[in-house]
C-alpha cells in the first residue's frame, strides 16, 4: 500500500493568502494609484463665460502632490513585504494603511473642492491668484480611491496572510543539506556556502 503524497504549500495556502499575489496585488494597486497621478484629476474653465470647453488640465500629481508620494511608499512596502519576517509585517501593514488612508484623504479632497485644489496651478499658468473659473474633477480621483481602498485591504490582510508564508534562512539551507545526506564538507565547500551567505557550520 503507497503512502499518501504529501500536500504542498501551495494546497494547503488559500489564494488569498499566497504571497505571490498578495504581494503582485500590493505593487499592481500602488502602481495604479500612481498612474492615476499622471492624468488629469481637473479641468479647469478660466473663463466660465465661454462656450469653449476646459483650458486647463491640472494633473493629479500637481492638484495632490502627496498622493504621488504615498503612492511610492506603498509600492516600496508592498515589495518590501516578500522578504520580511513576521513583527516587519506588522510594521509593513500599518504604513500601506496609512498610506492608503493618506491618498483617500487627499483624492477625497480634491473631490470635494476642484477648483480649490487646482488654484496653484491656475496662478502659476495664469500669474493671477483667486480669478474667476469653473472646476470639475475627472474620473481619475475615484479610481485613485477605490485602488487605495483595496491597497488598504491588502494591507490589513498581510500580517494574517503572512502567517501562512514559509520562512527560509540560511540555517535551515544548511539544516537541509545535512539531512539530504550531502556528505562531508571540505574548506572549499564551507567557502562557498559563506559566500551564497549560509553558515556551514
Amino acid at each position: 500500500m503507497s503512502a499518501a503524497r504529501p500536500q504542498t504549500a501551495t494546497t494547503k495556502t488559500p489564494v488569498w493568502a499566497r504571497k505571490a499575489n498578495v504581494v503582485l496585488a500590493m505593487a499592481i494597486l500602488a502602481l495604479a494609484v500612481f498612474g492615476t497621478t499622471t492624468q488629469s484629476w481637473i479641468n479647469v474653465r478660466l473663463d466660465p463665460a465661454a462656450a469653449a470647453n476646459a483650458d486647463l488640465h491640472v494633473q493629479g500629481s500637481k492638484a495632490a502632490t502627496a498622493v504621488t508620494a504615498l503612492a511610492l511608499v506603498a509600492l516600496a512596502g508592498g515589495l518590501a513585504s516578500s522578504i520580511a519576517g513576521r513583527i516587519s509585517r506588522w510594521t509593513i501593514a500599518t504604513i500601506l494603511v496609512s498610506a492608503s488612508a493618506g491618498i483617500i484623504i487627499a483624492a477625497v479632497t480634491v473631490l470635494a473642492d476642484p477648483l480649490g485644489a487646482a488654484q496653484g496651478t491656475i496662478a502659476a499658468t495664469t500669474g493671477i491668484s483667486g480669478g474667476r473659473a469653473a472646476a470639475s474633477s475627472t474620473v481619475f480621483p475615484v479610481l485613485a480611491v477605490v485602488a487605495a481602498g483595496l491597497l488598504a485591504l491588502c494591507g490589513a490582510l498581510l500580517p494574517l496572510a503572512g502567517r501562512r508564508w514559509k520562512t527560509r534562512t540560511k540555517y535551515d539551507v544548511a539544516s537541509s543539506a545535512v539531512s539530504a545526506g550531502s556528505g562531508p564538507v571540505d574548506e572549499i565547500d564551507s567557502w562557498d556556502s559563506l559566500s551564497r551567505g549560509e553558515d556551514p557550520t
